[in-house]
């Protein structure tokens, strides 16, 4: 089944990746993550959006200073520590997330319209259970392109759904816990 879908879900990837390469090609794979992470956790500090993004603090600040650079962040002195810093979006980061949501909504709808009813609702249903299988075993953001829905999800799955409390591991690179999954642009 996991190869089926591993097939199955190139189209749907290969959506995603030209909306990316023809709205945010003005930044990097990297950038927009940190764009992404930045708009969903404002005011986030430099040390939780190198955790978040799963790299070294000094490779954070200088993605950082690179998009400060490029009109997608803005730095603040923290209100707590001043000696700590809020990172906030810009208009322009704003408007850039917002024509990457827009071109992939729209190749989608293109998409879907070719589908019938019926396939349309089975894979809306398979993608919203699939979403919430993922969000019971992830502990971290594998990536900030992961889509969230719009409100993000409080509650945990019953003991025994997620299967990590059978002893058995969880898939490489994913750690057991709390869940939590990143949205995508």
């Amino acid at each position: 089944m996991a190869a089926e879908l591993d097939s199955a879900a190139g189209a749907l990837l290969t959506v995603w990746d030209g909306a990316r390469e023809r709205t945010a090609n003005r930044i990097s794979t990297a950038q927009l993550r940190a764009v992404m992470l930045v708009e969903r956790q404002d005011g986030i500090n430099l040390r939780r959006l190198a955790a978040g993004l799963d790299m070294l603090l000094s490779s954070a600040s200088r993605l950082c200073d690179r998009l400060v650079a490029a009109g997608m962040l803005e730095r603040e002195p923290g209100r707590a520590d001043r000696r700590e810093i809020s990172l906030h979006l810009t208009a322009e980061a704003r408007r850039l997330l917002a024509e990457l949501r827009e071109d992939r909504r729209q190749h989608l709808a293109a998409i879907l319209a070719d589908m019938t009813p019926d396939g349309r609702q089975a894979l809306l249903h398979g993608l919203r259970e699939f979403d919430e299988a993922a969000r019971a075993r992830v502990v971290r953001p594998v990536s900030p392109l992961v889509p969230q829905p719009e409100q993000p999800h409080a509650e945990q799955l019953p003991e025994g759904r997620n299967g990590m409390d059978r002893g058995t591991d969880p898939p490489r690179g994913w750690s057991t816990g709390e869940a939590s999954v990143c949205r995508t642009a």
